[in-house]
């Protein structure tokens, strides 16, 4: 029995706005929730913290087949994109957890 892909896309992004903790806060939550609503993602804030123009962030979602998870991926990052924010980085895999 198949169980499903995992997409992870992790993201370096940049706010170049952002002037406070703060502000780069109220970026991320607003970006955690389009993920969610969007894709069905869970987000979390996985590095830079304390820096109040950077942040890591690491996008997962689940799907059925690989090219559907490789398409969620891809909407996200190309929303990710489309923000006022710069993405500075991008890294994805898809994982079978049967493998």
């Amino acid at each position: 029995m198949a169980s499903g892909f995992v997409g992870i896309l992790t993201c370096e992004l940049h706010f170049p706005e952002a002037h406070s903790l703060k502000e780069k806060r109220q970026h991320l939550r607003s970006a955690k929730a389009q993920l969610q609503n969007r894709v069905g993602a869970s987000v979390a804030e996985v590095d830079h913290h304390d820096v109040w123009q950077r942040a890591r962030i690491t996008v997962a979602c689940v799907a059925r087949e690989h090219r559907e998870a490789q398409r969620l991926l891809d909407e996200a990052e190309r929303w990710l994109r489309g923000q006022h924010w710069e993405v500075a980085l991008a890294e994805r895999v898809v994982v079978d957890p049967d493998d």
